[in-house]
């Protein structure tokens, strides 16, 4: 039984996987326009032997420079009576043949030369680089010229030539991939392992470069087949009475206006041949890139797509709130279907107040705050309902215009990686001044002395050291100051630090930590601090809300939250979180993992993990209920007030 549910499975997933390839496959609408030439050409080629075609080489001087479309000679005569249909089709063997395998070849050295001079470095790089740069120093087409004159015309001599002058474009293509692979983690955790050199090199490293190779072999083929046709042009290329595509049209070149099908033919279908291999080209590229499974962010917007905006009626509550985030709905287009990734959050946040959201990875928290300004990455990702009201006024109706000047200005962003928000080749000052300079009007003297203010607030010393410097000489506790500094710049409203201690040491956390709680209180911000660490957010936060799966579990005050928890999801959080000097055994986790977006279980999403489950919880979604100290979504609190 267990087997043939394994077969089921097995099954189900190769659908799965030959549809998800044929939908990224149609993503660009001409790739299937350039596969189904290719097919058809191969075919006819494949096939070619087998038709009763007239002899290709076989002259008939009565027949000469016949027109096409006659009863026996379908596209007419050359200007020896030779039957152009037969010698275009057997021609085309020939181009495809010495084509591909030129393509090949210079795959086969050039990538391994890229591999090998990528992974040891030192000597061998600058020896196997300095001969690709030997070739490359070149002009391909006249290296490819004298390899041919030096070896005599021919097919095998013009595969070889083509091969060799695009060896280098292989090797250097691969040579970069490989360079920054191999000071990866998994690397050198295969060296620590004892791994030997053709291990790694072809266990760990080939594998992931591989779909660079087939890409480039991919893009390049069609390339290198007009290359071939032009050394056949040339003559250096196949010899009479052998036909390719391009000999073919050398031979039309001498009849160009008394016959011009003669030329224009074999013409047509290397336009067409090479067309369609570069639409192929990019439609495995864009099967073999891993970030395009999850929705391919073809042409992103400057900001997220509002599909719905639902009216706000005001209540009690939310007087004097400076954000309120009602009924909000994001969803991930993925192979053209939509999962919910974030579902019917409501926060509100007043000015002066944190408001914690915590949650594990995963579970939506992100998103949400991206959303609050339309950043969220659209396509592939849109918000399909919910309102973002700014002091009463309606961000999700804001154009683009209005937008630009809210965030960084009204609404501002500490971002988790310091090291990745920063441009590497501007130095910090110049940073700092471009945000000022956007959202206010200051003199250049101006915007240094308010960046050198900026730096003392988030108490960095030695400021005009760092305004010359650049990101990479200043550490992560320095580049998270700055940050700070820069979403600072304009005195928001609204700042949202998304776990901005995740990377950092203790001692620099609790600084951070110190410093924000400093700022709001100082300036009146409204902050919204997301992080998985309840121990952390206790430190600052008057409310906390927490996710899961998308949708706000459980709300209220911090300390009801931490010392009364109801949802068994706080719970369960609360659990993993080390109390130093209690002497309790720490669990190691929460047992099972969140639900994947589009794969949510039915009724409560966190039933499967839910120690206290009951019944009704896998067969209907609990709501998000008001209680008088809390707002919580779990039916286990609401049969305790029932």
């Amino acid at each position: 039984m267990h087997l043939i549910q394994g077969l089921r499975l097995e099954m189900s997933a190769s659908v799965a996987s030959r549809k998800e390839f044929w939908f990224r496959l149609n993503q660009n609408k001409l790739t299937p326009v350039g596969a189904f030439l290719i097919v058809l050409i191969l075919v006819v080629c494949l096939i070619t032997p087998l038709l009763p075609l007239i002899d290709p080489d076989e002259t008939d001087l009565a027949v000469r420079l016949e027109t096409p479309f006659n009863a026996k000679h379908w596209l007419g005569t050359d200007e020896l009576g030779r039957d152009l249909l037969s010698r275009l089709l057997w021609g085309t063997r020939v181009s495809l043949a010495v084509g591909f395998a030129a393509t090949f070849a210079a795959a086969l050295i050039g990538s391994t030369i890229g591999l090998v001079s990528g992974y040891f470095g030192g000597r061998i790089d600058s020896l196997l680089m300095r001969l690709i740069d030997t070739i490359w120093a070149f002009p391909y087409l006249l290296l490819a010229l004298a390899i041919v004159a030096a070896f005599g015309p021919g097919l095998l001599n013009a595969l070889m030539a083509i091969a060799i002058v695009n060896i280098p474009f292989f090797a250097r293509t691969v040579r970069g991939t490989t360079i920054t692979l191999t000071n990866r983690e998994f690397v050198m955790a295969a060296r620590t392992s004892g791994a030997g050199h053709l291990d790694i090199l072809f266990r760990e490293l080939l594998p992931n470069v591989l779909p660079v190779i087939v890409v480039t072999i991919s893009t390049t083929a069609g390339w290198m087949i007009l290359e071939t046709a032009g050394l056949s042009f040339l003559g250096l290329g196949a010899q009479p009475p052998t036909a390719d595509l391009g000999s073919m049209l050398g031979e039309g070149r001498k009849v160009l206006f008394t016959a011009p099908h003669v030329s224009t033919i074999p013409g047509v279908l290397i336009l067409i041949l090479v067309i369609s291999l570069n639409l192929f080209g990019d439609g495995i590229r864009d099967i073999l890139d891993p970030r395009l499974r999850g929705g391919a962010i073809r042409s992103p917007k400057a900001f997220t797509e509002v599909e719905h905006v639902e009216p706000v009626n005001q209540s009690a509550d939310s007087e004097g709130s400076r954000l309120q985030i009602k009924n909000l709905e994001v969803n991930l287009q993925n192979q053209q279907k939509n999962h919910p990734l974030v579902r019917k959050v409501d926060l509100l946040l007043k000015p002066g107040e944190c408001l914690g959201l915590v949650g594990e990875s995963g579970s939506g928290k992100s998103i949400t705050s991206l959303s609050i300004c339309l950043l969220a990455p659209s396509p592939p990702m849109a918000i399909s309902n919910g309102s973002v009201q700014l002091d009463g006024a309606e961000v999700f109706e804001f154009n683009l215009n209005k937008l630009q000047d809210i965030r960084g200005n009204r609404i501002a962003y500490v971002f988790q990686d310091p090291q990745t928000t920063f441009n590497p080749v501007l130095s910090i000052g110049t940073q700092i001044g471009l945000s000022l300079k956007r959202h206010q009007d200051l003199t250049e003297k101006q915007i240094r002395d308010e960046s050198m203010n900026l730096l003392n607030q988030v108490q960095l010393p030695t400021q005009s050291r760092i305004l010359e410097s650049f990101p990479h000489e200043l550490s992560g506790g320095m580049l998270q100051r700055v940050s700070i500094a820069i979403a600072l710049a304009n005195k928001p409203d609204v700042l949202v630090a998304d776990e901005p201690t995740t990377a950092l040491d203790v001692t620099i956390q609790a600084e951070i930590l110190k410093l924000l709680d400093q700022l709001r209180k100082e300036m009146g911000l409204a902050l919204i601090f997301i992080t998985h660490d309840l121990g952390v957010v206790s430190k600052l936060s008057d409310q906390i809300a927490v996710m899961y799966a998308g949708q706000v579990v459980e709300t209220g005050e911090t300390d009801l939250i931490l010392n009364q928890p109801k949802h068994p999801y706080t719970k369960a959080l609360l659990q993993c979180t080390p109390v130093l000097g209690s002497g309790e055994n720490i669990a190691g986790g929460i047992p099972g993992l969140p639900p994947q977006p589009g794969l949510l279980p039915e009724g409560c999403s966190f039933s499967p993990r839910c120690p206290e489950s009951l019944d009704l919880c896998s067969k209907k979604e609990p709501n998000l209920v008001q209680y008088p100290e809390r707002n919580c979504r779990c039916f286990l609190l609401e049969s305790v007030h029932a």
